[in-house]
């Protein structure tokens, strides 16, 4: 947009026009009110019956094994001493390799 040339204030340009009449402002409404609230709909039991009728009844459950708690404890035992070992093996080779790192840089 160009402006007139002339000296005016900043906010002439933006201004109504002189002949052409200011709008009425929109008639104010109230502000609706809110319903109040009814509550929870009311609520019946079912009919009886309403249930689908069961033609296949499933088997019982089976009987699961007995545990054989010392077995579980020597396999868990077993299985910790091969993680330690695994751990103390992978340890070993990092310490040598930060040796050999080490020496490296220096010499």
């Amino acid at each position: 947009m160009t402006t007139p040339s002339g000296a005016t204030p900043d906010d002439s340009v933006w201004r109504r026009p002189a002949d052409q009449p200011a709008e009425a402002p929109p008639p104010e409404r109230a502000a609706p009110t809110p319903p109040a609230y009814q509550g929870p709909p009311p609520t019946s039991p079912p009919p009886p019956g309403w249930r689908p009728p069961v033609h296949i009844q499933p088997p019982p459950p089976r009987q699961l094994p007995p545990q054989n708690l010392a077995g579980l404890e020597e396999q868990e035992r077993s299985a910790r001493t091969v993680t330690y070992g695994i751990g103390l093996i992978a340890g070993a080779v990092l310490i040598v390799v930060i040796c050999l790192l080490c020496a490296r840089i220096v010499f």
